[in-house]
């Protein structure tokens, strides 16, 4: 009895051990959560400007406990396997401190089951790529437990297109024309001028 005992503190360290040096693995994770991501302004969205509102849930055909863990619920955007070619940045990782497919984090809250909401204004700082959202439920620990997200495991349907802010405005694109015609008038006035100057210098030379 004490050497089972032993073996089950010793079995339990060393999965918190484990866990905690080497984190959790994707594939290890079981989808409890359904989740959706929906704009008005369909699925070609501009960062700094248009929201997008996801909603989640658990997914009430697991058995009923699944979900006692869970205490937090944390909403991250992540790049689709498109915009993640030949980017290494971008690559996804089975161990999920190492993997980088979703950067971008939007927010966190406190696990409810049901009716779960959050409108999101895509910040300014989001790169042009093709996107999902995935919702990691974690427990006391800040451990992922359980997942979801709202495309399917190959990630190629309902994603959504980012375009980055481009740092340019209508009132600079104004202000920069104007000043290149100001530059080309001016260059065609002192040209003029100069022709003058020197057919006026002519005419007294000659008489």
């Amino acid at each position: 009895m004490e050497f089972c005992g032993g073996f089950l503190v010793g079995y339990l360290l060393f999965s918190c051990f484990a866990i905690t040096c080497y984190g959790v693995t994707f594939s290890s994770l079981q989808r409890t959560l359904i989740v959706s991501a929906s704009s008005p302004k369909g699925h070609v969205l501009k960062a700094g400007e248009d929201q997008l509102t996801i909603k989640w849930a658990f997914n009430q055909t697991f058995p009923f406990g699944t979900d006692s863990t869970y205490k937090t619920i944390k909403l991250n955007l992540c790049y689709a396997p498109i915009s993640q070619k030949d980017r290494s940045w971008r690559k996804s990782v089975d161990d999920l401190n190492k993997d980088k497919t979703c950067q971008h984090k939007i927010v966190a809250k406190p696990y409810t089951p049901s009716n779960n909401s959050f409108t999101w204004t895509i910040e300014t700082d989001v790169p042009t790529a093709t996107y999902f959202v995935r919702v990691y439920a974690l427990d006391e620990r800040e451990i992922q437990v359980g997942y979801g997200q709202n495309t399917d495991a190959t990630k190629v349907v309902d994603l959504f297109e980012i375009r980055a802010i481009s740092g340019r405005h209508v009132s600079l694109d104004i202000a920069s024309v104007c000043f290149s015609v100001f530059s080309v008038v001016s260059l065609a006035v002192f040209f003029y001028l100069e022709k003058r100057k020197g057919n006026v210098t002519d005419e007294n030379g000659k008489s």
